[in-house]
């Protein structure tokens, strides 16, 4: 199943490649994001992918939920897809923007996928392992290579989103002391986490779950945590919410685990 998710991450980021170099065509959703051509362009490519190899489970995606398309999670394995992750960074010609492809199975994360295309590597988890390759001209090139969170320093590095910082995260970061942060786009901040380049990722703002899904999963597995602020791991699958739409995050911190 993992192959058959990086496979079609990585034919959704080269289909994403080819409209970064022509120049992307822009529209507006009802919340003001933007979306591209490569956003539907990759959500197709995704969609017919998994729905070939696995035609009884249910997908989430970002650009079919937004069309009003959502099938029936009860009790159910799903995916979770986010074809362009990080649209802003590519209409700006950032190479921070990625392609995820998550899957949950009782609430969890316990596989993922994300691409980043503009800067040729790949992350994966599956099975409770985590690792890391390169890729160029759309094919895996090199071995991969296992990674983890390290032993956070005191303090830890800290990532941020680049985006959607907020007010109440440099308040939690000034509180814990933390003054070395970086601000990255997308999900690489979980995968950062995940190969031990940075420590602690607070997000104060808002996500919604196919955002955070495939990372989550890749930090779980190298050995972090994503816990909502009441300490409670960030669950998936969030349906009919009293305060908030269908899929939408609370606020959370992803981390490595306290050793």
């Amino acid at each position: 199943m993992l192959e058959i998710m990086e496979r079609a991450a990585i034919a959704a980021g080269e289909a994403i490649l080819q409209v970064y170099d022509a120049g992307p065509a822009v529209t507006y959703k009802a919340d003001s994001s933007p979306v591209t051509d490569a956003d539907h362009r990759a959500e197709r490519i995704i969609l017919a992918q998994l729905t070939a190899a696995f035609p009884d489970l249910p997908i989430i995606a970002e650009e079919s939920v937004a069309a009003g398309k959502v099938p029936d999670i009860a009790g159910r394995r799903f995916f979770l897809v986010d074809p362009l992750d990080g649209t802003k960074e590519f209409l700006d010609r950032d190479s921070h923007f990625t392609v995820n492809i998550g899957l949950i199975d009782g609430g969890v994360p316990v596989a993922g996928v994300v691409y980043a295309p503009a800067l040729g590597v790949i992350y994966a988890a599956g099975a409770g392992e985590a690792r890391k390759t390169k890729v160029e001209h759309g094919r895996v090139c090199c071995d991969w290579r296992p990674i983890g969170c390290r032993k956070s320093p005191v303090p830890p590095v800290a990532v941020v989103s680049r985006r959607h910082n907020s007010r109440e995260t440099i308040a939690h970061l000034d509180a814990q002391g933390i003054t070395d942060y970086e601000a990255i786009g997308s999900s690489l901040k979980f995968c950062l986490l995940a190969e031990g380049q940075a420590d602690i990722y607070p997000r104060f703002s808002r996500t919604m779950e196919w955002d955070t899904a495939a990372g989550d999963a890749i930090l779980r597995a190298a050995g972090g945590e994503t816990l909502t602020i009441e300490g409670k791991p960030l669950a998936y699958g969030k349906r009919n919410q009293p305060n908030d739409t269908d899929f939408a995050n609370p606020w959370f911190i992803s981390r490595a685990k306290p050793h």
